[in-house]
Parts: structure tokens; C-alpha cells; sequence
């Protein structure tokens, strides 16, 4: 049904993008927004509620770990569907909640319904459909999740407003389910090989050496011998804890300054910047050093929450919250390009779901650090403060992820140039 004329590969990018639109516009971006409707209905603590929120963000790195091998051998599209109805389900049940025990039960099931429906899955079939435009592609995919932040943002905030979590939650979760069910089943390919093209269409030249270099099948005890993969846990474990415990208390932070509806309205600002900038850096990052591109965004990401905490000016802070969005959707993008060049396609979920499933998991204590410094100091500047201090170190941890000189290539084998047949990788 689709014109044959554009390369399939296109489409896929156009659909992942769709996922990718409501599955993180509303599992990434809408679940702040929860943060003090669940205080102020259930009368809750900063730390319990933003115990919920790290738990999810913990239990989507965790299942990560065990998705990313099965996304290697078996069909992503079977994670996707799943976890796409699996997470328009749990987060209709966020407005039925009574008891924390609950809040942490739901949040964990749809956690789950998060990895296997987002980057895992999602990056593991644009990396089998792209290498020498592999940049260019997941930056127009993952633009969606930017313009999916900057819609379902205010969208849930309106919700909210209207009928609190008891409409918002249920509306939110069949909004899931409608848009991103039918790209999942009708759209996506799981290879090229799987329907007789080739990776970056017949047009396209790649080299012997890079084909060899994709299609390498790495061992898990290989992988973590090298010191790249050290280099991408440990440096984007350490700047999602921070990216996500400013981003989980975003809104409540920007609340103590401005009105509800410019602290929602920040939140899109954020997202839009995201995909604006996403598309500039993945139309540059195939010609240029992607470890360099992600070290100097989390520079800055790093000093602009730093600068937050010096000027309480609404410009400011606009501008601020706007720049913060330029680095979020790319340093989120550059993790899986780090991967893909570093590691090639063969092993991408493997390699992938390690690195960041352990960042994940980690990570997830930024929400809970920064509520209980939140409740500890009464204020958002000390936490701020060491959150832009990390981020520095991380940057300094992710230069040293080179790719390393191999003695012995293992390449698997071949099919045209598509490097997959079907789905299945042979160990």
C-alpha cells in the first residue's frame, strides 16, 4: 500500500518514529506531570511518589537487560505490539490507584511495557535498516519523540485540569494503544533481508571493512572487555541520572517560580528544542566523530542546569529549559549510535540492553536522590547544583569510548548487503 518508489527503509524510519511519538511522548514526558496530582490526591510524600518515578525509570533499564538479546535473535515487532497494549493498559490503572503498594506495582508493570516498546526494540530495526545513513534516520525517528513531548505535555496537563488522574490516565492509555498499534503491525519490517533489500537501499555504496564491522557478532564476555562499553554505561548512567532527576522535578521545580500552566508550557519548550536540534545533529553526525557531538552536548547540558540556578527570570528560564531540550533528544539518540558504530548491527540489542540497562537501573535513583535533597533542604539548588557537577563527570567518562582495534574479525554472515535475514542471529 506504501509507494515503492521511496525506499522501505523510510517507512520504517516513519513508523518507528510514530512508536516512538505516543510510547515516549507520553511514558517519558507525561509521567512528571502525575508527580503532584498523586501528592495531592493521595496526600503523599516528595519521596514516596518520586520513589515510584525512579522505580520506573530502574525497572525499564532492568528489562532492558533480558529484551535486548531477544530483540537480537527473535522478531522487535512482537516486544513492540506487546508492549505497546501492555502499556495503554498499565497506565489506564494510574488513575485507580489507593495505596502506594499500587503505585509501585502499576509503574513497574509499565515500566516494562516501556522497554519493550521504545528505544531497545525500535533502535535495534533502524539499525538493521541504516549504516552509512544511520545517523540521519534515527535523528528523523527520534525527532517524533520531541514532537510527542511537546503535544501529549500539555495535552495530559489539560486532562489533569478536567477530570484529575481518574480521566487523564485511562485517556492517555487508549491514546497509546490507537496511534502507535497500527504502524507497530502494518508498518514495521524487522530487517531488510526479511523482504529482499538491502541496508541504505541499492543506491548506496558501503565498504568491505564496514560491512565486516556491522555484521561482527560480539560475545557478552568480548564486549565487556573492551573500554568503550565501560565508557558508555558508566558516562551515560551518570548524565540520565542527572538528565532524568531534573526532568522528573522539572515541572514542580519551575512551579516554585512560575504559574501550573508556564511550568507545562516549559515541559513542551523542552521537547520542541529537542526535535529541532535532533534534526540538525543527525543530518551532520554520519560525517563527523559522534564520541566528540555527545561529550559537547553533555557539556552543555551540563552548564545550563548549572545557570538555572542563578536567574529566576522567566526569558531566562525559557531559554534555559529550551537549550536543556537541544541536548536531552540528542545525548538520548547518541547512546545508540555509540553502539551501532562501536558494535554493529548483529549484536545492537545485546550490547545495547547491557549498557543501558545498568545505566537505567542506576539512574533511576536521580528522581529519589533529588526529592529526598528536595525534602532535606527545602529547595531545588543544592540538588541542581551537584546534578550539573555529575553531568561534567560524565562527559569526561564518555570520551574514553573509542572504538577498539580488533585482532580477530568475526564477521557473520552476509546476506546481500542487509546483513540480517529475517530475524535471528547465529551464535
Amino acid at each position: 500500500m506504501l509507494p515503492s518508489r521511496v525506499f522501505y527503509g523510510w517507512w520504517v524510519t516513519f513508523g518507528s518514529g510514530m512508536v516512538l511519538f505516543v510510547a515516549v511522548g507520553v511514558g517519558f514526558y507525561v509521567l512528571p506531570l502525575f508527580l503532584q496530582p498523586i501528592q495531592e490526591t493521595h496526600g503523599w510524600s516528595t519521596a514516596v511518589v518520586s520513589g515510584a518515578t525512579g522505580l520506573y525509570f530502574s525497572m525499564n533499564g532492568l528489562a532492558q537487560l533480558f529484551i535486548g538479546p531477544l530483540v537480537d535473535r527473535y522478531d522487535p515487532r512482537t516486544f513492540i505490539v506487546g508492549g505497546v497494549i501492555l502499556m495503554g493498559t498499565s497506565l489506564a490503572l494510574v488513575g485507580r490507584i489507593n495505596e502506594p503498594w499500587q503505585l509501585f506495582a502499576v509503574y513497574t508493570v509499565m515500566a516494562v511495557a516501556f522497554a519493550m516498546s521504545a528505544n531497545t526494540p525500535v533502535s535495534a530495526i533502524l539499525t538493521r535498516w541504516w549504516i552509512t545513513r544511520r545517523a540521519r534516520a534515527m535523528s528523523v525517528a527520534f525527532s517524533f519523540i520531541s514532537l510527542g513531548g511537546a503535544l501529549f505535555a500539555p495535552l495530559g496537563r489539560s486532562f489533569l485540569d478536567s477530570g484529575g488522574l481518574e480521566l487523564a490516565a485511562p485517556l492517555l492509555g487508549v491514546i497509546v494503544i490507537v496511534i502507535a498499534l497500527p504502524p507497530a503491525l502494518l508498518v514495521l519490517s524487522s530487517s531488510p533481508g526479511s523482504m529482499g533489500l538491502v541496508a541504505d537501499g541499492e543506491s548506496v555504496a558501503i565498504s568491505a571493512a564496514e560491512l565486516d564491522s556491522q555484521q561482527r557478532v560480539w560475545t557478552r564476555h568480548e564486549v565487556m572487555a573492551t573500554r568503550a562499553f565501560w565508557a558508555i554505561l558508566i558516562g551515560f548512567m551518570l548524565v540520565l541520572l542527572c538528565q532524568l532527576g531534573f526532568l522528573a522535578h522539572q515541572i514542580a521545580f519551575l512551579q516554585t517560580r512560575f504559574s501550573n500552566s508556564t511550568a507545562a508550557l516549559a515541559v513542551s519548550i523542552t521537547a520542541l528544542g529537542s526535535a529541532g536540534a535532533r534534526l540538525v545533529v543527525g543530518g551532520v553526525a554520519d560525517k563527523l566523530d559522534k564520541r566528540l557531538i555527545t561529550v559537547s552536548l553533555v557539556v552543555v547540558q551540563a552548564i545550563v542546569v548549572l545557570l538555572l540556578q542563578l536567574n529566576e527570570n522567566l526569558w531566562f528560564n525559557m531559554a534555559m529549559v529550551l537549550i536543556f531540550g537541544f541536548t536531552m533528544g540528542n545525548i538520548f539518540m547518541m547512546q545508540s549510535l555509540l553502539v551501532g558504530e562501536i558494535y554493529g548491527m548483529q549484536s545492537f540489542g545485546t550490547v545495547y540492553g547491557m549498557a543501558s540497562s545498568v545505566g537505567q537501573v542506576l539512574s533511576g535513583g536521580g528522581p529519589i536522590a533529588v526529592g529526598l535533597m528536595v525534602d532535606a533542604t527545602g529547595g531545588y539548588r543544592t540538588p541542581f547544583v551537584l546534578t550539573g557537577v555529575l553531568t561534567l563527570v560524565a562527559a569526561a567518562v564518555i570520551s574514553q569510548a573509542r572504538r577498539p582495534i580488533m585482532v580477530h574479525e568475526q564477521p557473520g554472515p552476509l546476506e546481500g548487503r542487509s546483513g540480517i535475514e529475517g530475524s535471528t542471529t547465529s551464535r
